[in-house]
């Protein structure tokens, strides 16, 4: 199947609470590749990319593991970049 990427704007409690480093390692476990970052407003964007069943897992399980802090997630579809190779914390 063709890898995929999603771009995600997460919002609600998701600064200061460890949001990024764990995003950063349940993506790592489902071999994805891509970025997270806090935004100025209070929001953290994201970009996953792999497999659609790990892309889904990993979104899944930060809901889970964030659900008294994460409010909401607008999930777009973006092209995939073949060029990354790891998912990296971004400023």
């Amino acid at each position: 199947m063709e890898p995929i990427a999603e771009h995600v704007i997460f919002s609600g409690r998701v600064q200061g609470v460890g949001f990024r480093y764990t995003t950063r390692r349940i993506a790592e476990r489902y071999n994805l590749t891509g970025w997270v970052r806090n935004l100025p407003d209070g929001t953290v964007e994201a970009v996953f990319q792999g497999s659609p069943e790990a892309v889904q897992g990993c979104l899944d399980e930060i809901s889970e593991h964030f659900e008294g802090y994460l409010r909401d997630k607008q999930i777009s579809p973006m092209v995939y970049n073949p060029n990354w190779k790891d998912f990296r914390i971004t400023y």
